[in-house]
């Protein structure tokens, strides 16, 4: 069992999307046209990848502060009340009256989810909506879902390097690519500036080839750091500069996946900036991951620090 993290005092800014998540749960929740089906149940919560993994940092005890967008309208008062009621900061949170909040429908099986999502004010942050003394404020800098922040895409380069110039520590997670183009050059660039590359399995492989690759190694960029490729039941895979390091998921019987990579985030997150590498970086990661695959919405139930520790110590990665 790892060393126990007591505390950290640390400020997260997460640069980050926000929509609503309408989750439609059961085993027969694949649409068929002309045709009705009854699901097992239905939830509306906090969506997006980057409002998850901020709630589930400010459950282990970070002080986050969101910098986002969202409509002028009722889905958006609704993302900024639940983040302020898991306790991130959302003084950064802009209304814009040109655009809705976005909506993400969420058809969530035990196995696996698929998401449709209407943008709305999704692509509407840009760089002049950053607070002039972000980096002043940050210790460390994450962001989700790259390719649907496309008003970022370009900038993300510059805001990390000026991070890490500044002593700020940085993340990333990609999210999937609607459009299927996964923009190689501009993800790789951005490498080098980067402490933690968080993809999937999937994601990794569309990138940079699949993880077990012979060559994969060859395939990666020569400036980087941590990568860290989330392979949901069967747990994560540490890249560092010539070493792979994999650990094993926890055995749980999942009740929903959603939010569950972006839970690892934030349990890698939080290990890496409490000093935690390797083994213990990716255990505790994947435990944040499992527990959030025992509840409906990835930020409506987040577990703090006491519960992480009490699920890895009842429970052992799969193959231990």
């Amino acid at each position: 069992m790892m060393e126990r993290i007591k505390s950290l005092k640390r400020n997260v800014v997460i640069v980050g999307e926000l929509n609503v998540d309408l989750i439609i749960s059961g085993e027969e929740i694949k649409p068929e046209l002309n045709r009705e089906k009854i699901v097992d149940g239905f939830d509306m919560v906090l969506g997006s990848s980057s409002a998850i993994t901020a709630c589930a940092l400010a459950a282990l005890g970070v002080h986050v502060i969101f910098v986002g967008v969202v409509g002028d309208d009722y889905f958006g008062e609704f993302c900024i009340d639940k983040l302020n009621n898991k306790g991130v900061d959302t003084t950064y949170i802009q209304k814009l009256s040109t655009c809705k909040t976005g909506v993400t429908l969420s058809f969530s099986t035990s196995k696996d989810r698929a998401l449709l999502t209407y943008m709305g004010a999704i692509p509407g942050m840009l760089p002049e909506k950053l607070p002039a003394q972000l980096l002043k404020e940050a210790d460390h800098i994450h962001f989700g879902s790259f390719y649907l922040q496309k008003g970022m895409q370009t900038y993300w380069q510059q805001l990390f390097a000026d991070a890490q110039n500044a002593g700020v520590s940085t993340s990333f997670d990609t999210g999937w690519d609607p459009e299927e183009d996964w923009k190689v050059d501009l993800i790789g660039r951005l490498l080098k500036y980067t402490d933690l590359f968080i993809p999937s399995e999937d994601e990794f492989r569309n990138i940079f080839g699949g993880v077990s690759d012979q060559n994969i190694f060859e395939k990666l960029p020569m400036e980087r750091k941590e990568i860290a490729v989330k392979c949901g039941d069967k747990g994560a895979i540490l890249f560092l500069r010539n070493k792979v390091i994999r650990e094993d998921g926890y055995s749980v019987h999942p009740i929903d996946t959603t939010g569950a990579g972006d839970s690892f985030n934030a349990g890698l997150i939080f290990a890496y900036l409490a000093g935690k590498r390797g083994t213990e970086l990716l255990n505790f990661a994947n435990a944040c991951g499992a527990l959030a695959t025992l509840r409906v919405g990835g930020a409506e139930d987040v577990p703090d620090l006491e519960e992480v520790y009490s699920f890895m110590e009842r429970n052992k990665p799969l193959l231990q």
